[in-house]
């Protein structure tokens, strides 16, 4: 009994002695953001742990984070060097206003440098949290994992948009659902949006992506997520003209130079679902323009012929792929002052020869016709086609005098895709052509780099529609929290026969949406995308002449961007403004609302307010809408009604 007692007490006094040792070696560091709301304590002692809090509220419990080269881990019995912090306070003027044309950049910084040779990077803003791995080695490095843990202080909710495969076009829907139920292994892409307690929305994402694969998140089946990457594909099989087959992977995610910055781990935060939305830490984190002149990119809408699969009526000959049916768009995005139109797939001899149009398509005519009518024109291709060969299909691109690229059926995202974008962004900038990213993973800051990314795809957007019931009201509502956050988004609306649930059908040649008109009418302030579609028909325009004024007066980009009015998945109020006008826009889900719009964020004087509501019939018949003129001030408030599933809209003039 003597000898037990003994044992227990040298067992005692070894472990506190071990944990004295290791607190004397335990390193902590505090960091907050400018206006002393968000605060993170990183930890170092065997590894770089790091905590955080919104007020007094934890959203953050040691997160763990590390870089694995195989032959050393970064981020494992770490040695500090040196620890710096740094203040900035700076207007940054954007090159493409997709919110607005300047962004207020305030943050408070903490360096550490460790040995050998590597730095982690913490930097707080008022509305969001940002670290990242900064390395400086003479020799390319080999990447085996960076480990991103994230422990959450609570059980929280999650929108979570769960992906079957690494090999995505990034195209979800939203699990709402706890962290805890999802079961380890489950995981999604990024965005992701977590629910915590007292209101606090963390969005999840990464910004200054480059040479690098993308991070997505996997589930533990606990409070927590980690991080999960594709691989670098060493080999692989063509499938059919689009896809790949039997592929061999390494076991590891990057080779990349040793002397770099990595991705920025990106935790946009806020108590207020409207303050969610204007947060624009994506842009200001990542590499800032790379274009010596950007005079010559003009975002606007253009008018795109896939998603009605050219159902053209009224006219004289049969519609098809071919030069007649392209200038009857051309003669209607001249009459709307569209700027642009799109030649979907079907133009190129064949989706792997895009040197040459269909038999039926004189696509010099086209160009010049559409010239004679100032309406440019984007060509369709793709991505494998674009990557065979890609300067010389450029060059004649650009010889023909087309304005730009939509790129599609990328569906990767591993460090070779994630470069594919950087070069065909640089080669497209060398000839002054604009590029349209579809099939594609999420915007990472790229634009920022390269302002003539004009937008990108990475959604579930209104092409769904053509085969599946997924994009409903709640959908389109939940995007602006969600995908959005990340920049860009050619979700491309318009759709002029809309339906409710009950009536609404699957038509791959005659779709149609879910929800009122003015529900979409609504997207095009709600949603962000310099290169903003209108999907519909010609003809159904033309029909539709009202609604199709309205559309044609809308801007892409925006001098200045307040939402209102906002709850996650429920609903969203947007103002906007460009040069002495206001544009406004509300999107509920299925549920019918009454909103407050107050006209304070007006200038002085009166301005007429052209408006688009929901008519009295639309929750039956969803095309029905009523079209409102009348005068307000600063002084003014106006209620507003939303039928289920609807929206509206307003254009406000300055007098």
């Amino acid at each position: 009994m003597i000898f037990k007692l003994q044992t227990e007490k040298r067992i005692l006094i070894s472990a506190a002695f071990i944990l004295m040792v290791l607190n004397a070696f335990t390193k902590e560091y505090k960091i907050t953001s400018p206006d002393g709301q968000i605060s993170v304590t990183i930890t170092v002692d065997t590894g770089i742990k790091w905590s955080a809090s919104v007020g007094n509220q934890a959203i953050f419990t040691n997160n763990t984070l590390s870089l694995d080269f195989g032959s050393t881990v970064l981020g494992v019995n770490p040695k500090v060097v040196s620890a710096k912090t740094t203040s900035v306070k700076e207007v940054v003027q954007t090159v493409v206003a997709v919110k607005s044309k300047t962004i207020q950049n305030e943050y408070n910084q903490l360096k550490l440098v460790f040995k050998p040779n590597y730095a982690v990077n913490f930097r707080l803003f008022n509305n969001g949290i940002a670290y990242r791995f900064e390395t400086n080695m003479k020799q390319d490095v080999i990447v085996k994992n960076e480990e991103v843990t994230l422990n959450f202080a609570g059980d929280y909710g999650v929108l979570f948009p769960e992906e079957e495969s690494l090999y995505s076009h990034y195209e979800r829907s939203y699990l709402d659902q706890k962290i805890s139920s999802l079961q380890a292994g489950r995981f999604c892409s990024l965005p992701t949006l977590v629910k915590a307690d007292n209101n606090i929305k963390i969005g999840i994402t990464e910004a200054d992506l480059f040479d690098y694969p993308c991070l997505f998140m996997e589930a533990t089946g606990k409070s927590a997520f980690t991080s999960k990457y594709p691989h670098v594909i060493l080999k692989s099989d063509p499938k059919g003209d689009r896809g790949i087959q039997n592929i061999q992977e390494a076991d590891y995610i990057a080779r990349t130079s040793g002397t770099r910055s990595f991705p920025w781990r990106v935790f946009m935060i806020s108590q207020e679902d409207a303050r969610l939305v204007e947060n624009q830490m994506v842009y200001l984190l990542s590499r800032e323009n790379k274009l010596a002149e950007t005079n010559w990119i003009k975002p606007g809408l253009v008018a795109w012929d896939w998603w009605n699969e050219n159902n053209i009526y009224g006219v004289d000959f049969k519609a098809g792929l071919d030069t007649k049916t392209y200038k009857y768009y051309i003669d209607f995005a001249s009459k709307f002052k569209i700027p642009y139109i799109i030649l979907d797939e079907g133009w190129t001899k064949t989706t792997l020869n895009i040197k040459e149009s269909n038999a039926d398509l004189n696509l010099q005519e086209l160009i010049a016709y559409g010239k004679s009518k100032n309406v440019d024109i984007i060509l369709w291709c793709l991505w494998n086609a674009l990557d065979a060969d890609m300067n010389p299909i450029l060059d004649l691109y650009a010889k023909w005098g087309v304005k730009g690229i939509k790129v599609d059926f990328m569906a990767r995202s591993e460090q070779y895709m994630v470069n594919f974008y950087e070069r065909a962004a640089k080669a497209c900038a060398d000839r002054k052509l604009l590029i349209d990213f579809h099939g594609a993973f999420k915007p990472s800051g790229m634009v920022r780099a390269y302002p003539n990314i004009i937008n990108h795809e990475g959604v579930k957007g209104m092409e769904n529609c053509k085969w599946s019931k997924d994009i409903t009201p709640e959908h389109d509502v939940t995007l602006c929290f969600t995908r959005m956050l990340a920049g860009p988004m050619d979700y491309t609306p318009g759709a002029m026969t809309n339906k409710n649930s009950k009536d609404f059908a699957i038509s791959f040649s005659h779709p149609m949406s879910q929800g009122t008109r003015c529900h979409q009418l609504a997207m095009y302030v709600c949603y962000d995308a310099p290169l903003q579609m209108l999907n519909d028909s010609p003809s159904n325009y033309y029909k539709e002449t009202e609604c199709t004024t309205f559309i044609s007066q809308m801007p892409t980009v925006w001098d200045n961007t307040k939402i209102l009015d906002a709850k996650v998945g429920d609903y969203i109020l947007t103002a906007r403004q460009k040069d002495n006008n206001w544009y406004l826009g509300a999107l509920t889900d299925w549920t019918a609302r009454s909103l407050d719009v107050d006209f304070s964020f007006l200038g002085e004087g009166t301005y007429e307010l052209e408006i688009m509501q929901d008519g009295i019939n639309a929750e039956v018949s969803c095309n029905d809408y009523k079209r409102i003129v009348r005068q307000v001030t600063k002084a003014d408030k106006l209620n507003i009604q939303l039928a289920s599933g609807g929206g509206w809209a307003a254009i406000c003039r300055k007098k």
